[in-house]
């Protein structure tokens, strides 16, 4: 099997509070907000106040919430 260094390098990267907030549709201060109360994307604490979130980890998330009907939960 064959891997694919640079998409496996991309699910690694880490963003920065903007761009995983365009990733996601969603505002920088509800990404704030999932933080402090939780509920969102695992993030990376980088120092006491920078947090960077990891592609892979969106993307995730993103899946984790996916349904096919309205009676499914997540």
């Amino acid at each position: 099997m064959q891997v694919n260094v640079e998409n496996s390098a991309s699910r690694e990267q880490l963003l920065n509070e903007t761009q995983a907030a365009d990733i996601l549709c969603y505002s920088v201060r509800a990404l704030q907000n999932w933080r402090h109360r939780g509920g969102g994307p695992r993030f990376v604490k980088v120092s006491a106040r920078s947090v960077r979130y990891r592609h892979s980890d969106l993307i995730q998330w993103i899946e984790s919430r996916t349904v096919s009907n309205t009676s499914q939960t997540i």
